[in-house]
């Protein structure tokens, strides 16, 4: 049986690697703070580039779409709280709606992340009426750099470990970092 304090720990390593990435963004101010991680990407020559990425978060599956079919199709781990659209910081929900990669980080600490555009103009109006923090860095990311946690990857497949983000094995993450670009837009449904 896997245990709680298990979870806990992940969750705990999330949050550290979004809280680095909120630090590397606030060496600049405004929108000049997000071009301070932005990495561009170039997609690998004849690469066959996704249209769109769809996840059904009631599946557990991310889709790379071409032509209005999938072409790859992965296993994910949600946010621990995964019914429901995310409403506020620490709520734990992934979200649900139609988004894009805005940015990547290639030094993440869940080996590489795509930053999901997550809240968009709909969230942030829906969190301000109802008086919260919209919260954001959502990303699709790896499995964990860390050695020492190398006996735990198998939450990465097996069970929602997140606070929200999109976690797939490290194989995954390599094949839709190749596949996509920023601005490749993705669709989360229930």
């Amino acid at each position: 049986m896997r245990s709680r304090p298990l979870k806990l720990l992940f969750s705990s390593l999330c949050v550290f690697c979004l809280s680095t990435s909120v630090a590397a963004m606030s060496v600049l101010p405004g929108c000049a703070a997000k071009r301070a991680v932005d990495i561009t990407h170039a997609a690998r020559p004849g690469a066959m580039l996704a249209e769109k990425i769809v996840v059904k978060k009631s599946q557990r599956r991310l889709y790379l779409m071409r032509g209005g079919k999938p072409f790859r199709t992965y296993r994910v781990s949600l946010g621990t709280n995964p019914v429901g659209p995310k409403l506020r910081r620490g709520d734990n929900r992934t979200p649900e709606g139609r988004y894009y990669i805005d940015w990547r980080n290639p030094s993440s600490n869940f080996t590489k992340a795509l930053h999901i555009s997550y809240p968009n103009h709909d969230d942030r109006l829906k969190a301000v009426r109802a008086g919260w923090d919209p919260g954001g860095m959502i990303m699709i990311h790896g499995e964990p750099r860390s050695q020492q946690h190398r006996d735990l990857r198998y939450l990465v497949s097996g069970e929602d470990w997140t606070q929200g983000c999109i976690a797939v094995s490290n194989l995954a993450i390599d094949e839709i970092w190749r596949y996509t670009t920023d601005g490749t837009p993705i669709e989360i449904l229930p």
